[in-house]
């Protein structure tokens, strides 16, 4: 029996421009997917009120190291730099499945409950065959929509990330993707998260990118952030290697050569930027116009919550604060007028849901509300003090709205957040993520 859901008389912001935005709108949404939006439907359904409510396709995490939401706020003032010893060597090697379940399981949930439908995993905590498993299992059992890209062991910050000469175990990659991923249909799929050059000699980069396209997956990597990996000239040398491709994605980019923008928009390669991050730890601006003027559709991702916010709210303002602010001081500088591309709110609100479905490959199924895509939809509470009254829904979703403002979250069709309150059992989510902290923290204690 057909299984249906009218979402009624909301503030629609499709981010889909054949249907534009409907003041006040219904979605109909049938066996998970999307069947029709317009200003009035009627159907044998369950009906969502949504009067009052600002209703936007879910957003979209682009890169987010999701096994760290165990060890959160611990590195609060860190730099890049910092964040490798501080973490990537000294909380990382001590990581456990069960401390990879416990924050995938919560990290995940993390995301439905700000709204954020869809996310790339990237993780990089593989240090036996059964930390994939179990960080699988849990993004599977919260309903999120994500790619799991599978990345390194992080045992030695000497063995993976200076000049590492040992790549991502292929046979297991292989097993994952037998057994979780025999299709690239379901709410879950795979990805290849790699270090590549810089931080691994040419055979191991060579063999991660023959590895992903042998099985047909995609393929992120982080490139030209900070005073060290900026230096590196990652695209170049990928230029140099003949690996460059559509099916990869560039996280940071933010001290990209002008050549390696335009070899990674020549190639079809798209490109992630964690705003917050990137200002807050030393990588660079955020190069969101910087994208844009080469063609490319940027997207936006959290990146680490040990020392940023795990929501895309937060985002939004970091890109839209830092962009605006650099160029009003170059056209100070100048004593020229800012230019008419300056960023929008609107557009903000574009990347963080369109672009992002764009850059995880899955613009055909979610990232705007279109007839015959997936229902990844979120309701905004524009009742509240902190968003109404509303003149601009799309700029009060960007620049005034917060995770206690997402009122519903539906994945597939499937609601996951209803009157503001996680259907998951969040006791149990806090109870192991509290758990695994501490055993953390013993371990690093233990080791010292």
């Amino acid at each position: 029996m057909t299984h249906r859901i009218l979402l009624r008389a909301g503030h629609v912001l499709s981010m889909d421009p054949a249907i534009g935005d409907l003041p006040r709108g219904d979605v109909l949404i049938e066996d998970g997917r999307i069947t029709a939006v317009d200003r009035e439907i009627s159907a044998d359904a369950e009906v969502l009120d949504m009067s009052g409510r600002i209703v936007i396709p879910g957003f979209v995490d682009t890169h987010r190291h999701t096994w760290e939401a165990s060890i959160r706020n611990v590195a609060p003032d860190a730099t890049l730099d910092d964040y490798f010893v501080d973490i990537l060597d000294t909380f990382a090697p001590l990581y456990t499945p069960e401390d990879v379940y416990a924050a995938n399981l919560a990290g995940a949930l993390e995301c439905l409950n700000a709204g954020i439908t869809t996310l790339v995993d990237w993780s990089h905590i593989n240090n036996t065959p059964e930390h994939p498993d179990a960080a699988i299992r849990a993004l599977a059992e919260t309903g999120i929509r994500a790619q799991y890209a599978y990345g390194s062991a992080n045992t030695s910050l000497a063995d993976y990330w200076f000049e590492s000469k040992i790549a991502i175990p292929g046979d297991d990659v292989r097993r994952i993707r037998s057994e979780y991923f025999s299709t690239d249909t379901g709410l879950l799929t795979l990805g290849l998260a790699t270090r590549g050059p810089g931080f691994c000699v040419n055979d191991v980069v060579t063999s991660e990118w023959a590895l992903a396209r042998e099985l047909g997956i995609p393929i992120t990597v982080h490139v030209a952030m900070g005073r060290l990996a900026g230096r590196f000239g990652m695209v170049r040398q990928l230029h140099d290697l003949g690996l460059l491709g559509p099916d990869t994605t560039y996280v940071h980019c933010c001290y990209f050569s002008e050549e390696e923008w335009r070899l990674v928009a020549d190639s079809g390669g798209t490109v992630s930027i964690a705003p917050q991050v990137e200002t807050q730890m030393g990588h660079g601006w955020p190069p969101v116009m910087k994208a844009i003027e080469h063609g490319l559709r940027p997207s936006l991702s959290i990146d680490v919550v040990t020392t940023v916010p795990g929501d895309m709210f937060t985002q939004i303002r970091a890109a839209f604060g830092a962009e605006r602010a650099r160029v009003n001081a170059a056209s100070w500088q100048a004593d020229v007028p800012v230019p008419d591309t300056m960023l929008t709110a609107r557009q903000m609100l574009e990347i963080a849901t369109r672009n992002g479905a764009h850059v995880a490959g899955l613009e055909d199924r979610t990232g705007s509300l279109t007839p015959g895509k997936r229902a990844d939809v979120v309701a905004i509470d524009a009742t509240a003090l902190n968003v109404a009254p509303v003149h601009d829904a799309a700029a009060a979703v960007a620049l005034s709205a917060d995770v206690s403002n997402v009122e519903t979250v539906l994945v597939d069709g499937v609601v996951r957040k209803r009157d503001g309150r996680l259907t998951a059992d969040v006791a149990r989510a806090r109870r192991l993520v509290e758990e695994s902290r501490d055993r953390l923290l013993a371990a690093k204690e233990a080791r010292a």
